[in-house]
Protein backbone atom coordinates (compact mmCIF):
# COMPACT_ATOMS: atom_id res chain seq x y z
CA UNK A 1 0.00 0.00 0.00
CA UNK A 2 2.88 2.37 1.08
CA UNK A 3 6.19 1.75 0.04
CA UNK A 4 9.43 4.06 1.47
CA UNK A 5 12.63 3.39 -0.61
CA UNK A 6 16.20 5.64 0.74
CA UNK A 7 14.34 8.42 2.39
CA UNK A 8 16.25 10.66 4.00
CA UNK A 9 15.16 13.90 5.78
CA UNK A 10 17.18 16.50 7.44
CA UNK A 11 16.51 19.85 9.87
CA UNK A 12 19.64 21.77 9.56
CA UNK A 13 22.25 19.79 11.01
CA UNK A 14 20.00 17.08 12.40
CA UNK A 15 19.62 14.03 10.16
CA UNK A 16 16.05 12.52 10.77
CA UNK A 17 15.69 9.84 8.24
CA UNK A 18 18.85 8.10 7.14
CA UNK A 19 17.99 6.52 3.55
CA UNK A 20 15.17 4.79 5.44
CA UNK A 21 13.34 1.87 3.81
CA UNK A 22 9.90 0.56 4.53
CA UNK A 23 6.87 -1.42 3.09
CA UNK A 24 2.82 -1.38 4.44
CA UNK A 25 1.10 -4.04 3.03
CA UNK A 26 -2.35 -3.59 2.28
CA UNK A 27 -4.73 -4.26 4.86
CA UNK A 28 -2.70 -4.82 7.46
CA UNK A 29 -2.18 -2.94 10.95
CA UNK A 30 1.52 -2.04 10.98
CA UNK A 31 3.09 -0.51 14.69
CA UNK A 32 6.29 1.79 13.96
CA UNK A 33 8.12 1.79 17.60
CA UNK A 34 11.11 2.77 18.86
CA UNK A 35 12.92 5.26 21.49
CA UNK A 36 11.27 8.76 21.35
CA UNK A 37 12.67 11.43 19.31
CA UNK A 38 13.68 8.97 16.48
CA UNK A 39 10.81 10.63 14.03
CA UNK A 40 8.22 8.16 13.99
CA UNK A 41 5.90 10.99 13.33
CA UNK A 42 7.81 12.99 10.73
CA UNK A 43 7.71 8.96 8.94
CA UNK A 44 4.02 9.45 9.10
CA UNK A 45 3.94 12.55 7.56
CA UNK A 46 6.47 11.57 4.78
CA UNK A 47 3.55 8.86 4.08
CA UNK A 48 0.85 11.16 3.90
CA UNK A 49 2.38 13.66 1.77
CA UNK A 50 2.78 16.42 4.56
CA UNK A 51 6.63 16.33 4.54
CA UNK A 52 9.05 15.90 1.36
CA UNK A 53 11.84 13.97 2.08
CA UNK A 54 15.07 15.29 0.87
CA UNK A 55 16.24 12.50 -1.04
CA UNK A 56 14.39 8.92 -1.71
CA UNK A 57 11.03 8.06 -2.78
CA UNK A 58 7.33 7.43 -0.89
CA UNK A 59 4.49 5.56 -3.46
CA UNK A 60 1.26 5.00 -2.34
CA UNK A 61 -0.57 2.49 -4.24
CA UNK A 62 2.10 2.94 -6.33
CA UNK A 63 2.17 7.05 -7.50
CA UNK A 64 5.27 8.69 -6.18
CA UNK A 65 3.87 11.27 -4.31
CA UNK A 66 7.11 13.10 -3.41
CA UNK A 67 6.96 15.67 -6.84
CA UNK A 68 3.16 15.56 -7.02
CA UNK A 69 1.49 19.23 -7.16
CA UNK A 70 -1.35 20.24 -4.83
CA UNK A 71 -4.00 19.09 -6.71
CA UNK A 72 -2.66 15.28 -7.40
CA UNK A 73 -1.07 15.32 -4.06
CA UNK A 74 -4.71 16.40 -2.26
CA UNK A 75 -6.42 13.48 -4.26
CA UNK A 76 -4.36 11.05 -2.99
CA UNK A 77 -5.23 12.32 0.37
CA UNK A 78 -8.49 11.86 -0.21
CA UNK A 79 -7.26 7.71 0.62
CA UNK A 80 -6.28 8.96 3.89
CA UNK A 81 -7.71 9.44 7.87
CA UNK A 82 -5.60 10.27 10.46
CA UNK A 83 -5.94 10.37 14.13
CA UNK A 84 -3.81 12.75 16.06
CA UNK A 85 -2.38 12.54 19.31
CA UNK A 86 -4.44 15.06 20.12
CA UNK A 87 -7.46 14.64 18.52
CA UNK A 88 -7.28 17.71 16.81
CA UNK A 89 -10.82 18.65 17.75
CA UNK A 90 -11.52 21.52 17.18
CA UNK A 91 -13.04 23.07 20.45
CA UNK A 92 -15.70 25.67 19.50
CA UNK A 93 -17.58 22.90 17.53
CA UNK A 94 -19.54 20.28 18.97
CA UNK A 95 -18.72 16.65 18.55
CA UNK A 96 -21.56 16.36 15.84
CA UNK A 97 -19.73 19.51 14.17
CA UNK A 98 -16.40 18.15 14.28
CA UNK A 99 -17.32 14.54 13.38
CA UNK A 100 -19.38 16.15 10.04
CA UNK A 101 -16.97 18.42 9.08
CA UNK A 102 -15.40 16.70 6.43
CA UNK A 103 -18.73 16.08 4.53
CA UNK A 104 -19.47 19.18 4.83
CA UNK A 105 -16.39 20.45 3.19
CA UNK A 106 -15.80 17.75 0.44
CA UNK A 107 -19.14 16.30 0.15
CA UNK A 108 -23.01 17.26 -0.79
CA UNK A 109 -24.68 15.69 0.77
CA UNK A 110 -27.76 16.54 2.43
CA UNK A 111 -27.92 17.39 6.17
CA UNK A 112 -30.42 14.34 6.87
CA UNK A 113 -27.58 12.28 4.72
CA UNK A 114 -24.74 13.83 7.07
CA UNK A 115 -26.73 13.11 10.12
CA UNK A 116 -26.93 9.48 9.58
CA UNK A 117 -23.45 9.18 8.26
CA UNK A 118 -22.27 11.17 11.73
CA UNK A 119 -24.45 9.28 13.88
CA UNK A 120 -22.98 5.86 12.66
CA UNK A 121 -19.26 6.54 12.64
CA UNK A 122 -20.21 7.85 16.36
CA UNK A 123 -22.00 4.67 17.13
CA UNK A 124 -18.83 2.28 15.34
CA UNK A 125 -16.66 3.96 18.06
CA UNK A 126 -19.32 3.39 20.93
CA UNK A 127 -20.47 6.83 21.53
CA UNK A 128 -23.94 7.55 21.23
CA UNK A 129 -25.62 10.79 23.33
CA UNK A 130 -22.77 13.08 22.81
CA UNK A 131 -23.72 14.83 19.56
CA UNK A 132 -24.20 18.19 21.46
CA UNK A 133 -21.20 18.32 24.02
CA UNK A 134 -18.22 20.43 22.87
CA UNK A 135 -14.39 18.99 23.35
CA UNK A 136 -13.46 20.44 26.90
CA UNK A 137 -16.69 18.30 28.07
CA UNK A 138 -15.51 15.27 26.79
CA UNK A 139 -12.55 12.49 28.59
CA UNK A 140 -9.27 12.14 26.88
CA UNK A 141 -10.67 8.59 26.19
CA UNK A 142 -13.62 9.85 24.39
CA UNK A 143 -11.68 12.62 22.21
CA UNK A 144 -9.98 10.44 20.64
CA UNK A 145 -12.63 7.82 19.93
CA UNK A 146 -14.69 10.98 18.34
CA UNK A 147 -11.58 11.45 16.69
CA UNK A 148 -11.43 8.11 14.91
CA UNK A 149 -15.13 9.01 14.13
CA UNK A 150 -14.18 11.48 11.38
CA UNK A 151 -10.92 9.47 10.63
CA UNK A 152 -13.25 6.81 9.84
CA UNK A 153 -16.22 8.39 7.74
CA UNK A 154 -14.68 9.11 4.49
CA UNK A 155 -14.12 5.50 4.24
CA UNK A 156 -10.71 5.75 3.64
CA UNK A 157 -8.21 3.08 2.30
CA UNK A 158 -5.20 3.86 5.18
CA UNK A 159 -5.74 5.26 7.77
CA UNK A 160 -2.67 7.01 10.02
CA UNK A 161 -2.58 6.54 13.69
CA UNK A 162 0.03 9.11 15.76
CA UNK A 163 0.24 7.70 19.58
CA UNK A 164 -2.85 7.33 19.82
CA UNK A 165 -3.58 6.58 23.14
CA UNK A 166 -0.48 9.09 24.39
CA UNK A 167 -1.98 10.36 27.60
CA UNK A 168 -4.76 7.92 28.74
CA UNK A 169 -4.23 5.67 31.49
CA UNK A 170 -3.95 2.04 30.91
CA UNK A 171 -7.43 0.96 31.06
CA UNK A 172 -7.87 3.39 28.70
CA UNK A 173 -5.43 2.80 26.50
CA UNK A 174 -5.99 -0.75 26.25
CA UNK A 175 -9.43 0.57 25.18
CA UNK A 176 -8.19 2.56 22.19
CA UNK A 177 -6.60 0.04 21.19
CA UNK A 178 -8.98 -2.60 20.86
CA UNK A 179 -11.11 -0.43 19.15
CA UNK A 180 -8.59 -0.09 16.51
CA UNK A 181 -8.28 -3.40 16.20
CA UNK A 182 -12.22 -4.23 15.90
CA UNK A 183 -12.71 -0.89 13.34
CA UNK A 184 -10.14 -2.47 11.28
CA UNK A 185 -11.99 -5.96 11.43
CA UNK A 186 -14.88 -4.26 10.55
CA UNK A 187 -13.69 -1.91 8.07
CA UNK A 188 -10.56 -3.75 6.25
CA UNK A 189 -8.16 -0.12 6.50
CA UNK A 190 -4.90 -0.37 5.94
CA UNK A 191 -3.36 1.20 9.15
CA UNK A 192 -0.37 2.43 10.21
CA UNK A 193 -0.26 3.07 14.31
CA UNK A 194 2.80 4.94 15.81
CA UNK A 195 2.82 3.81 19.87
CA UNK A 196 4.97 3.24 22.94
CA UNK A 197 2.46 1.07 24.12
CA UNK A 198 4.87 -1.95 24.91
CA UNK A 199 3.79 -4.80 24.99
CA UNK A 200 0.43 -3.89 24.39
CA UNK A 201 0.62 -2.98 20.93
CA UNK A 202 2.27 -6.03 20.11
CA UNK A 203 -2.01 -7.28 20.66
CA UNK A 204 -3.17 -5.87 18.10
CA UNK A 205 -0.74 -5.43 15.22
CA UNK A 206 0.07 -7.87 11.91
CA UNK A 207 3.48 -6.30 11.70
CA UNK A 208 5.89 -4.02 13.53
CA UNK A 209 8.77 -2.12 12.08
CA UNK A 210 11.10 -0.43 14.60
CA UNK A 211 12.77 2.84 13.97
CA UNK A 212 16.28 3.67 15.29
CA UNK A 213 18.44 6.12 14.78
CA UNK A 214 16.47 7.55 11.36
CA UNK A 215 16.60 3.71 10.06
CA UNK A 216 14.12 0.60 10.19
CA UNK A 217 16.12 -2.07 11.53
CA UNK A 218 13.55 -4.52 11.91
CA UNK A 219 10.29 -5.60 10.92
CA UNK A 220 8.14 -8.66 11.15
CA UNK A 221 5.25 -10.29 12.67
CA UNK A 222 4.58 -9.17 16.77
CA UNK A 223 5.70 -12.39 17.43
CA UNK A 224 9.12 -12.35 15.52
CA UNK A 225 10.40 -8.72 17.00
CA UNK A 226 9.09 -9.71 20.75
CA UNK A 227 12.03 -12.82 19.96
CA UNK A 228 14.15 -10.46 17.78
CA UNK A 229 18.03 -11.06 19.32
CA UNK A 230 19.06 -7.27 18.58
CA UNK A 231 20.24 -5.94 21.45
CA UNK A 232 18.51 -2.30 20.68
CA UNK A 233 15.06 -4.22 20.10
CA UNK A 234 15.62 -5.94 23.20
CA UNK A 235 16.95 -3.30 25.44
CA UNK A 236 13.39 -0.92 23.91
CA UNK A 237 10.91 -3.71 24.34
CA UNK A 238 12.28 -4.13 28.25
CA UNK A 239 12.54 -1.24 29.23
CA UNK A 240 16.28 -1.86 30.37
CA UNK A 241 18.51 1.04 31.07
CA UNK A 242 21.38 -0.78 30.10
CA UNK A 243 22.08 -1.07 26.04
CA UNK A 244 23.12 0.82 22.64
CA UNK A 245 19.89 2.99 23.16
CA UNK A 246 21.46 6.57 24.62
CA UNK A 247 19.69 8.01 27.49
CA UNK A 248 19.12 12.01 27.13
Amino acid sequence: MIVLEGVKKSFGNQLVLDDLNLEIPAGKITAIIGPSGEGKSVLLKHMIGLMRPDAGSVRVEGEEISGMGRGEMNRVREKFGMLFQNAALFDSLTVFENVAFPLQEKTRLTDAEIRERVRDALSHVGLTGVDAKYPDELSGGMKKRVGLARALLMDPRIILFDEPTTGLDPVISRAINQMIRSTHGKFGYTAVVVSHEIPEIFDISDNVAVLYQGKIIEVGTSQQILGSQDPMVRQFINGSLEGPIQLV
